[in-house]
């Protein structure tokens, strides 16, 4: 090849990546749809300050559920799961487990008596082993279980379980002067264990179920200890009080996928302006799961009629997604 026509190859080769990485855009994991469109254009229309939809930075509020939207929640939550493999571990420490419902029926493996015990057995599992110690020591052993634990499905660690597009959507609106939150049902300290480092969210952006809890002064060793009393339950209605009392702002965006997320995304299209929600729809059961209605996790039914009724934003994971997870190559169903 002549150095003339070399140089010009080059020269056409270095123009034409710029434009490349253009086409890919901010959110390359998410195929050319209703959804990825609609997302671009609110952010183009609030950020625009010639645009009368114009939001200042400040009131660029996006709250994001955990479970089922930032990453996967079957075939149980990760914090239950979590919470099972803490009672095993620190069964010894307590021989009355043996005989003693809910944990008898988690020592035995028996899921038939786990799953009679109901939400009363699962409270009690969670307060036995996320209280009675200090925040401290809660988190420190929660980060030791997300890195040694693997989802039974996959294989992976519970921190690669996150969804890629969701990622790539936060990072969208942090760019674009958004400040993101997580608000879930999810024990607030489980989640700052590994939230920042995951989703890139800082822990006083993350809202959370939370307990009782009460400052400690032991011969100058300060604590703050986690009692077995739940103080609030940030699900359903709970999500709206806590976003009005720690956040101060109702959010523009907000992202959910399950009833437990109605009231959030009420909440935020309720106010004024321009406003956006949107669902994560757990479609894909080759590279995920399929659910909604009928799940026993992570149920979608009022919240799928609502969305539909009010013009919301319904992410259809199987056709809209390239990718779910980061571990997984480029996908075009």
């Amino acid at each position: 090849m002549p150095q003339v026509h070399r140089m010009h190859w080059l020269l056409s080769l270095l123009l034409l990546v710029p434009l490349l990485s253009y086409a890919a855009g901010p959110l390359p994991s998410w195929n050319d749809s209703g959804s990825r469109r609609a997302i671009e254009q609110f952010v183009t229309a609030v950020t625009d300050q010639t645009s009368k939809d114009f939001v200042k930075p400040a009131a660029r509020i996006a709250v994001f559920d955990n479970d089922g939207t930032l990453w996967s929640e079957q075939p149980l939550y990760f914090e239950v799961l979590f919470a099972l493999d803490e009672v095993k571990r620190l069964a010894p420490q307590h021989p009355e487990w043996k005989t003693q419902q809910p944990f008898k029926a988690v020592l035995d493996g028996d899921q038939k008596a786990l799953a009679a015990s109901g939400m009363d057995g699962l409270m009690k599992i969670v307060a036995a082993t996320h209280s009675g110690i200090s925040t401290e020591e809660f988190m420190a052993r929660t980060e030791k279980w997300l890195a040694t634990a693997v989802h039974p499905k996959t294989q992976k660690p519970y921190t690669e379980m996150v969804f890629q597009p969701m990622l790539e959507l936060l990072q969208y609106l942090r760019d674009n002067g958004f400040k993101t939150y997580i608000v879930s049902g999810g024990e607030v300290a489980f989640m700052r264990a590994f939230a920042e480092e995951v989703y890139g969210i800082p822990p006083e952006q993350v809202i959370g179920t939370t307990f009782d809890a009460r400052f400690e002064d032991r011969n100058g060793k300060l604590s703050i200890q986690r009692l077995p009393k739940l103080q609030h339950n940030d699900d359903g209605p709970g999500k709206p009080v806590s976003i009005e009392s720690i956040i101060g702002r109702r959010p523009i965006l907000a992202f959910g996928n399950s009833d437990g997320d109605l009231q959030m995304l009420q909440w935020t299209t309720a106010g004024t302006g321009k406003r956006f929600a949107g669902i994560v729809h757990h479609t894909d059961a080759r590279r995920e799961w399929a659910y909604d209605r009928d799940s026993k996790v992570g149920r979608l039914d009022k919240a799928l009629t609502a969305a539909r009724d009010d013009g919301w934003t319904v992410v259809d994971m199987a056709r809209e997604w390239q990718r779910i997870y980061p571990f997984e190559p480029l996908d075009n169903p």
